[in-house]
C-alpha cells in the first residue's frame, strides 16, 4: 500500500472524531445540567472530574505521539486511537453534566468553559494531525499538544464550590473598576493644556480649544464622578469580604443568592468604564450625566440584592447604608454641576 493510501486510511477515522468533538465541544456550550432527583455528591464529582481530564489528556499526547514521526499508525492503529479519544471526550462531557444548576451557576459556568477548552485544544490537536499526518512533528503540533495539557492543568485551579466561584469572580470585577480609577487619576495628573504655563488667563479663555484638555470646570465635575467610580469599589470590596465571611453553600437558596450578587456586581465594571470614558475630553456633560445615572442605579441595585441575601448581617447593614448615602451624595453633587453649567 502506497503511503498516499495510508495517509487517506488513517485520516477517515480521524476526521469522523474531528466532528464528533465538535459536537461535543458544542453541546458543552450550549447544553443543560441533567438535574438529577438523586443525591449529588460533590467532592465524588470533582474526584470523577480530574480522572476525565487526567485521562482526555493522555489520550491527546497518545494521538500526538503517534503522529509525531513516521511510520504512519494503520488504519487499525489510528481507528483505535481515535476511538480512544472519543472515549475520552464523551466520558469528560458526561462527568460535567452531573453538576447541577442548583450547586451554583457561577460554579457550573466556570467548569462548562474549562470543559469547552478542553475540548477546543483536542478539535485543534486532531485538525492539524489531519491535515498533516505525514509531516514530521511541527511547531502548529507541539503547540497543539501544549495547548491542550494547559486546558487540562486549570482544573486543578478551579473553585471547588459556588462560594470559592462567587469569589473568584468579584476579585476579577475589583480588579477592572481598580484599573478604571488609576487610569482616570493617571490622565489628571498627566492631562493639562500645554500653552497654559505661557499664556495668560485672557488668552487661556480666548482659545476656547477643550478637544484634548479638561477645564476647570470639567475638573469640578470629575470630582464627583470619581466619588461614584470609589464607590464602586468600595461596594464590592464589602461584598467580597461579606461573602467570604458568611457566604453559604449548604441550602439551594443560598447557592441561588451567591449567583444573584455575581450577576448583579458583573454590571459595575461596565458601568464604571462607560462612565470613565465619558469623562475624556471633550467632555459631553449629557453622556456624563447619563453615565452616573446608569452607575448609581446599578450600584443602588447591588445594594438592594446585598440587604436582602443571607451574607448581609446586621453589622453590614451599616456600610450599605453609608455606601447608598454616598451614591445620592456624589448624584446630587453631578446633577448640580451640570445643571450650573448650562
Amino acid at each position: 500500500m502506497s503511503a498516499d493510501n495510508s495517509c487517506a486510511d488513517v485520516s477517515v477515522p480521524l476526521r469522523n472524531v474531528l466532528n464528533s468533538v465538535q459536537c461535543v465541544r458544542d453541546r458543552v456550550k450550549d447544553g443543560e445540567s441533567n438535574e438529577s432527583s438523586g443525591m449529588f455528591n460533590l467532592s465524588n464529582f470533582w474526584d470523577t472530574l480530574t480522572q476525565a481530564v487526567k485521562a482526555a489528556s493522555q489520550e491527546a499526547t497518545k494521538l500526538s505521539l503517534a503522529f509525531s514521526k513516521p511510520p504512519l499508525p494503520t488504519q487499525e492503529d489510528g481507528e483505535k486511537l481515535a476511538e480512544s479519544i472519543q472515549k475520552s471526550v464523551l466520558a469528560l462531557s458526561t462527568v460535567y453534566y452531573w453538576l447541577p444548576k442548583s450547586h451554583g451557576i457561577t460554579l457550573r459556568r466556570l467548569v462548562r468553559d474549562a470543559t469547552a477548552e478542553v475540548l477546543d485544544g483536542i478539535v485543534q490537536l486532531v485538525d492539524v494531525i489531519v491535515s498533516s499526518p505525514l509531516q514530521s512533528l511541527s511547531q502548529e503540533q507541539l503547540q497543539s499538544t501544549g495547548g491542550v495539557w494547559s486546558a487540562c492543568d486549570q482544573f486543578a485551579h478551579l473553585p471547588r464550590d459556588n462560594r470559592a466561584a462567587v469569589l473568584g469572580v468579584l476579585e476579577s470585577y475589583i480588579g477592572v473598576v481598580k484599573d478604571a480609577i488609576e487610569e482616570m487619576e493617571q490622565a489628571q495628573a498627566e492631562s493639562q493644556d500645554p500653552f497654559s504655563d505661557v499664556l495668560d488667563d485672557e488668552d487661556l479663555d480666548a482659545r476656547g480649544n477643550q478637544d484634548t484638555y479638561w477645564s476647570e470646570e470639567d475638573r469640578q465635575l470629575i470630582a464627583p464622578c470619581q466619588g461614584l467610580m470609589k464607590a464602586s469599589a468600595a461596594c464590592l470590596r464589602k461584598l467580597l469580604s461579606a461573602v467570604k465571611a458568611n457566604g453559604n453553600v449548604s441550602m439551594p437558596e443560598c447557592v441561588a443568592q451567591l449567583d444573584d450578587l455575581a450577576d448583579i456586581a458583573k454590571e459595575v465594571s461596565p458601568s464604571v468604564d462607560d462612565l470613565a470614558l465619558s469623562l475624556y475630553p471633550p467632555m459631553d456633560y449629557s453622556g456624563v450625566d447619563q453615565n452616573a445615572c446608569k452607575l448609581t442605579l446599578v450600584l443602588k441595585k447591588v445594594l438592594d440584592i446585598i440587604r436582602a441575601s443571607h451574607v448581609c448581617l446586621e453589622a453590614d447593614l451599616n456600610w450599605v447604608q453609608f455606601l447608598d448615602g454616598a451614591l445620592d451624595h456624589n448624584l446630587q453633587k453631578i446633577k448640580a454641576l451640570i445643571q450650573g453649567s448650562s
